[in-house]
């Protein structure tokens, strides 16, 4: 194991695979289907989700944050294995009680090396700071320097989401029946942005088309550093991907990846979602 070992948790959507490539350990957050429980990415995949998700009838998912105890056992398990310190990445502490959890695994260990960083945000704003911060531990950074630097730069990060339907908002209770009604006979696609720990509606247009350029306008207000693409099962994401590809033209499209949204997010906003995460330029 690296000196220094890159913790987030499942909300950051991170590719299992590519998480195990660069050596960041994923914990998992708890997906509730009716009386069934599952460890996100663990006993329930992003496909199998997906499907459960959708299918008619299925009870609505809720999640829960990992427990104290399953963070002090990861955490105990990377100094086992040869870590020296921890960077902690996770959802925002306003989304949120996994932040909680880490924080008091941390406390329960107090002659070990942890840090614990608030993303201010979900999903690849999550896994781009993971990203940053291997890169960092091995340029042999200090944890210290790694936490405070991805802290810093977490204030640089926004998410834009553009939503196929108000009926998910609705039954997590972030809307009312009466809201989502309107928005259905409107034909509404909400466009939501979710930037220092909060979330909001950025704006409301009329077709999807017309949701899918607003979001790349806004999205490209500022100089981007660093973006992931996001969708919910959408087939026209890579036509997506190449529109913001192509109003970013000095950013390596290598280094753009495509994720799907799993499941601590996605009963929030539901099938057919698309959206950005953006890391600004610092300052701009």
């Amino acid at each position: 194991m690296r000196r220094i070992a890159i913790f987030t948790d499942s909300a950051s959507d991170l590719d299992p695979a590519e998480a195990a490539a660069l050596g960041i350990t994923i914990v998992p957050l708890i997906v509730n289907f009716g009386s069934e429980s599952y460890r996100a990415g663990v006993d329930l995949s992003i496909d199998e989700f997906w499907k459960r998700m959708t299918a008619p009838d299925a009870p609505f998912p809720t999640t829960a944050a990992s427990s104290p105890g399953d963070f002090k056992a990861a955490y105990e398990a990377a100094f086992a294995d040869g870590a020296e310190a921890i960077v902690s990445v996770h959802v925002a502490g306003t989304l949120s009680g996994t932040i909680k959890s880490a924080q008091i695994a941390r406390d329960m260990l107090p002659d070990r090396d942890i840090h614990v960083v608030d993303s201010l945000g979900a999903s690849m704003a999550q896994g781009i700071l993971c990203r940053m911060g291997v890169e960092m531990a091995e340029d042999d950074r200090s944890a210290e320097e790694i936490a405070d630097a991805l802290s810093e730069r977490a204030a640089d990060m926004t998410i834009y989401l553009a939503l196929d339907t108000l009926d998910y908002l609705k039954k997590g209770g972030r809307i009312s029946g009466a809201q989502a009604a309107i928005g259905s006979l409107l034909s509404v696609k909400p466009i939501i942005r979710v930037q220092d720990g909060q979330v909001e509606t950025a704006e409301r247009v009329r077709t999807k088309g017309k949701a899918r350029e607003r979001m790349i306008e806004l999205a490209t207000e500022r100089p981007i550093e660093r973006m992931s693409i996001l969708h919910t099962m959408t087939p026209e994401v890579d036509a997506f991907r190449q529109e913001m590809l192509a109003r970013v033209p000095d950013i390596d499209p290598d280094a753009v990846s495509i994720e799907i949204v799993g499941a601590s997010v996605g009963p929030h906003i539901g099938p057919g979602c698309i959206g950005v995460v953006l890391l600004y330029r610092p300052g701009t």
